[in-house]
Parts: structure tokens; C-alpha cells; sequence
């Protein structure tokens, strides 16, 4: 057991001799924000007291007098109005190190009680190529999809693209009558773009275009078999390209279900949204109002317009029940930009107005959460959000092949003796963990400056830096011309072949106990859907463990300690690689 869990069980159980009733499952154990006041710290003890009006320290002086945690910690402290501080004796580290190279655990444990969670990601729209824009949705949902995975919950990942509505009668009738086949080839979402361009500005200038549009439209929707197989195509070609793209990114779906897969709900929702008394009529439209939810008040929702056309908001509450009747989750995420936070608030508080009323519906998992994990917005060097010189929206696709070119120029530089094909493979690596580790590494909810320079050093919080910090733990045992040390695999029953010493040196103890850290990070970034956690995380291990090699002789030292070393290095290095990959973000073995 990790030395923070048996802590935080212990603390548990102290809790509940004193206060019996108390809910002691939100007593919890977390890293001490400053390290010298000790490891790990709880202040639940002083919620618990003020809930009950007891002094806060004279309740943390009861629990710690039934409190054993001598085996693994000095004297606990109390601090503030009723903080308990912890500090681990080295010895329980290093046993806790000794487990990690056994296999035991790689310094995070798996759910006790794992969840199904829904995450709703990327999203692109059919006929339009993917631009810059999707890479956050498609970076932060494939990075919550890996870390919730990792801690053992079932994840269900669902690629909600945009296949349905109005923009598809404007596409139709610009390939009845400006399709170029050969175009169409070459470039397949390149010429739907200039079609639904074309017909659009057409449409603006000409009602009589807008009108053909929306006659289309009600054929597509009629499944009239021509209109049917031109929008299978258009949605097949786009499957493809988008497939493309997301391969590179190392990006994977269990499921691409578009719009089009709800429409046929859409109408008994509507019908059962009136029944229940949920929605009623205003000026032709069927509207959901906000009564008795203030903040919400000033902003009624529209769930069919006045000429019988649905909208995102009636496909989304579709959404919702199929995803609660199909895959029974307790989370459903959304990934999206911070625009849609209105929208997703009153499509939730519609849904539960929706499942309170609906017995179908309540007979599902009560304690279902959805919540909408949104972003910023992603900004060029002057400022505003992030264009190409000529003004014109970065295409994905476009933006990875620069940050490859851009990574070979450097690498090329730094080892121009590797064989280009080396070369290329470590710039594909480098050039595409620089693109995720930017956009993973700010607050999800600030904006973002994309800056080549910065995103693509070997010093700073970068991927780059991280890669090499990985690749350098590597070149030490090919330097001391060591085989990799035999340290079992997570789950394995092997034991290893280094044992860990007991730990000296100030930097080496700094080390090890940021690594025991590494699941407690997980568990936050799970929790809180930021990545950037993790990002921090890795960055002040990387400088960790410099600091811990340029004090710390690790093939100079004395056999015992130097295999107790080489033990901690590759522990450095398993979590530095684990942490990439949960980040979705590759390592090679040399830079």
C-alpha cells in the first residue's frame, strides 16, 4: 500500500473512534503545499468540527491520540486551526520505492470503485477539414480518456461530429451542379469546402438558393435514396481524412456517432418535453423556459424552431438519453470551447428537469454527473486567435506537418551523423509532443499564446525537455555499459534485481517522494479534467532528478549505492514515460 493510503486509512479509522457518524470519507490525505511542514497534510478534521461546533485543534488532539501511523511517520504535527502534517521516516520510502521495482505499483493505485465515464471529444464537422481549433477538444479528451483508463475506470470515448442540417442541403445542391471529380480526389475535403463556400454566398445573395437548399434538405431527411448516397459520401470521405489526421495524433474512438444517428428521436422528444410540461409553444417555436432557475432566466431554449427544424440543443438531450440507455455511465464529459458553456448549462438543466419527470428516464443512475470540461482559445503572437498570414483558419493537418519540419531542422542541427530516417522518427516525435504538451500545459480554461519557439525548446516546461530528460535517465546505463535493470513490470511477480538503499541525500529523498506523488496527480487530474497538472508534475520531476544527478554520483558510487541509484533512475524514467504517454505524447531512446 502507498504510504499516502496508509496514512489516509489509518486517519479514517482514528475519525470514526472519535466521531462515529461522521462521514469519513471525505477525510483525505494530499501533498503538504510547503515541504517544510512535513509530506503529506489533511485538514478535514476542520470541517468536521465546524459542522459539529467543536474547537477544530482539540478534535485533531482527540484523533491523533487514537492515530498509529509510527511505522511509517515521524511524530504527526498539528498546525493552523486543525491542519495534521505527516512526514514519512526514510525507511517506509524506500520501501515504497523497493515496491515500485518489484512491480507492486508504479506509484498509483487503481480505482477502488471504477466508474463509466462518457467522453465527448474532437468533434470535427463533415465536408470541412479539421483545423486548429479541434486540436484542443481532440488533445485534452484523448489525455482524460488515457488517465481515466490508467486509474481503471471504463471509459467510452464518442466523436460527436456535425453530420446533419442545413449545411448539407447547401452541399447537395453545390454537387448536383459544381462538383469537380478530379478535384474531389485530390483533395476531398479541400473541394467540399469550396462547394459549401460557393453555395453559401450564393445562398446569401439569392433567397431563391437558400429556398433549393432547404428542399434538399427535407429530401436528405425523407432518406430519398440520391440525396441519401451523395451525404454517405461526403460523410465517408470525411471519416477518412479525419482518420488520417487522428492516426498521427495517436487519437482513437469507440464510437463516431454524428447528429444524423439522433434524428429520428428528435421529434418524441420534443412531443414528450410538452407532455411533461417542460417545453410549450412561444410564437410558432417549442422553448424550454428558465423560470425558477435565476441564472438561467434571462435565457429561454429553443428545442424546435418555428418552422419545424431541430437544433444542436434538441440532438444534444437526444444524445443524452441514448448514452444514459446505452452504456449506463455515472460521468459524461464534453470537451468543448468556452462558448457553448451556456448552451451546456441549459441542456443539462433541462435533461434532469427531463429524468425527474420521466419515470423511463429515473429509472437510470440517479447520481449521473455531466459536466463540461471547456477551454480557451488558442491565440496568434499579436494577441488574437491564431490565424495564418494570409488570415485564414490553420488547418490541422497543416499545423502538424510545420511542427515536424520545424522539429527535423533542430534535430538535424543537434545530430546531424543519425541516418534521416532516425532523424525523421525523432522530429515526428518531438515535432507532435511539442503541439499536445503546449496546449495541455496552460489552465484549460486560459487562453494560449502558440509560440514555434517555445514549444519546440529543450529548456523550460516543454515536451522537448521532458523527451530529453527521459532520454538522458536512458543514457546513463548505456554510458556504464549496464544492461536496463531487471525491475518487474506493474502486476508482475518477478523481483527485481537492484534493491533500494537507504536514502542519504537531500536530493535523492526529494526525488523519491515526488515520485510517490505521481498517482495522487492522476487522481487530480481525473478529478478536475486539467492536464496540466500533470504537465507540472513532470517538469518539477525532470528538475528533480537533475538535481538529484549533479549531486548524486550514480556510476561512480559504490556498488550497493550505485545500483540503489541506477534503481531510482529508471523508476524517474517509468514515470516520466507514463506520464508522457498519458499526456499521449511519445519518447525515443536517444535525442
Amino acid at each position: 500500500m502507498l504510504p499516502h493510503r496508509h496514512i489516509e486509512l489509518r486517519l479514517q479509522q482514528a475519525v470514526r473512534a472519535v466521531l462515529p457518524e461522521a462521514d469519513f470519507s471525505a477525510v483525505l490525505v494530499r501533498p503538504c503545499p510547503d515541504p517544510k511542514f512535513g509530506d503529506y497534510q489533511s485538514n478535514a478534521l476542520m470541517a468536521l468540527a465546524r459542522a459539529r461546533k467543536l474547537n477544530p485543534r482539540q478534535l485533531a488532539s482527540d484523533v491523533l491520540a487514537k492515530l498509529d501511523v509510527s511505522e511509517i511517520c515521524e511524530q504527526v504535527e498539528i498546525a493552523g486551526a486543525g491542519f495534521l502534517n505527516f512526514r514519512l521516516k526514510n525507511s517506509a520510502l524506500a520501501q515504497a520505492l523497493q515496491a515500485a521495482t518489484r512491480g507492486e505499483h508504479l506509484f498509483f493505485d487503481k480505482a477502488a470503485q471504477p466508474r463509466t465515464v462518457v467522453i465527448d471529444f474532437s468533434s470535427p464537422n463533415v465536408a470541412k477539414p479539421m483545423h486548429v481549433g479541434h486540436i484542443r477538444s481532440t488533445i485534452l479528451g484523448d489525455c482524460l480518456a488515457r488517465t481515466l483508463r490508467l486509474l481503471g475506470h471504463r471509459v467510452i470515448t464518442d466523436n460527436h461530429i456535425g453530420d446533419w442540417g442545413l449545411q448539407f442541403g447547401l452541399l447537395i445542391v453545390g454537387w448536383k451542379k459544381h462538383l469537380k471529380r478530379e478535384a474531389l480526389q485530390a483533395d476531398p475535403l479541400g473541394e467540399m469546402e469550396r462547394l459549401y463556400k460557393l453555395v453559401f454566398a450564393a445562398s446569401q445573395a439569392d433567397a431563391k438558393v437558400l429556398d433549393e437548399a432547404r428542399q434538399e434538405l427535407v429530401e436528405l431527411q425523407r432518406r430519398e435514396p440520391e440525396h441519401l448516397g451523395i451525404w454517405q459520401e461526403m460523410r465517408d470521405l470525411s471519416l477518412s481524412q479525419f482518420s488520417t489526421i487522428y492516426h498521427r495524433l495517436g487519437v482513437k474512438f469507440d464510437h463516431t456517432y454524428g447528429e444524423s444517428h439522433y434524428h429520428a428521436r428528435l421529434e418524441f422528444l420534443v412531443q414528450d418535453l410538452i407532455a411533461e410540461g417542460i417545453a410549450r409553444e412561444s410564437e410558432g417555436a417549442i422553448v424550454v423556459f428558465f423560470e425558477d432557475v435565476p441564472p438561467l432566466k434571462e435565457h429561454p431554449l429553443i428545442i424546435r424552431k418555428s418552422d419545424g427544424g431541430f437544433n444542436y440543443a434538441t440532438t444534444d438531450l437526444a444524445t443524452l438519453e441514448f448514452r444514459l440507455d446505452s452504456w449506463k455511465p455515472d460521468e459524461i464529459v464534453y470537451v468543448t470551447d468556452g462558448r457553448q458553456q451556456l448552451h451546456f448549462q441549459q441542456v443539462f438543466t433541462v435533461f434532469h428537469k427531463w429524468r425527474q419527470a420521466n419515470s423511463e428516464l429515473r429509472t437510470q443512475n440517479s447520481g449521473l454527473k455531466l459536466a463540461h470540461a471547456w477551454f480557451g482559445s488558442i491565440l496568434g503572437e499579436d494577441g488574437k486567435p491564431f490565424k495564418t498570414r494570409s488570415g485564414e483558419t490553420v488547418k490541422l493537418a497543416d499545423l502538424l506537418d510545420e511542427a515536424e519540419e520545424r522539429a527535423l531542422k533542430i534535430v538535424s542541427e543537434k545530430n546531424p551523423d543519425l541516418p534521416e530516417a532516425q532523424r525523421r522518427e525523432i522530429a515526428r516525435v518531438v515535432g507532435l509532443g511539442a503541439v499536445k504538451y503546449a496546449d495541455l500545459l496552460p489552465n484549460r480554461q486560459s487562453d494560449y499564446v502558440f509560440s514555434w519557439d517555445k514549444m519546440l525548446a529543450l529548456q523550460g516546461n516543454t515536451a522537448p525537455y521532458l523527451q530529453y530528460a527521459y532520454t538522458r535517465i536512458k543514457s546513463i546505463f548505456r554510458r556504464g555499459e549496464f544492461h536496463e535493470p531487471e525491475i518487474a513490470k506493474v502486476g508482475d511477480s518477478r523481483s527485481s534485481s537492484l534493491r533500494i538503499e537507504k536514502l542519504a541525500a537531500p536530493e535523492e529523498i526529494a526525488l523519491a517522494k515526488h515520485l510517490l506523488n505521481f498517482g495522487l496527480t492522476l487522481e487530480a487530474v481525473a478529478e478536475e479534467y486539467r492536464p496540466n497538472f500533470l504537465c507540472n508534475y513532470l517538469f518539477e520531476l525532470a528538475g528533480k532528478f537533475t538535481a538529484f544527478y549533479e549531486n548524486c554520483p550514480v556510476l561512480k558510487a559504490e556498488p550497493a549505492v550505485r545500483d540503489s541509484r541506477l534503481a531510482l533512475c529508471d523508476l524517474t524514467a517509468r514515470v516520466l514515460k507514463q506520464g508522457l504517454e498519458t499526456l499521449g505524447i511519445e519518447t525515443v531512446e536517444q535525442m
